[in-house]
């Protein structure tokens, strides 16, 4: 990734947190931005979503997200238009690291207590 990718990625990144934060309804999910990774056209921003909520409440976001991907870049738009003549188009996916990683942690544990304590 070049300076300048690396540059518009931190701040789409920083930037659709702070949106994340106003425009989200607060009854939801916790959800974060963890990532976006800029084609070297600047074209697309893939932005990496972290959700905390159960099953149904991670799909009904991303659907949201999916949903809204042309309101949330107008939004963008309106904050950094200044800084770039052309926004990147928006694709969003969500990112289950943190939820992989505690599974890992679980079976670590698991197989450290062995299997006559786990019954």
């Amino acid at each position: 990734m070049s300076i300048r990718t690396e540059k518009v990625a931190s701040l789409l990144q920083r930037e659709l947190s702070s949106i994340f934060e106003k425009e989200l309804p607060r009854s939801g999910p916790l959800a974060t931005v963890t990532e976006v990774k800029i084609t070297a056209d600047l074209g697309i921003a893939r932005v990496y979503v972290s959700i905390i909520g159960s099953e149904a409440e991670r799909t009904e976001l991303m659907e949201y997200l999916h949903a809204e991907t042309k309101a949330l870049r107008k939004i963008l738009s309106s904050k950094i238009r200044n800084q770039f003549r052309r926004i990147p188009e928006l694709e969003f996916y969500e990112d289950r690291l943190f939820e992989q990683a505690n599974r890992i942690e679980e079976l670590l544990k698991s197989v450290r207590r062995g299997p006559e304590e786990e019954q």
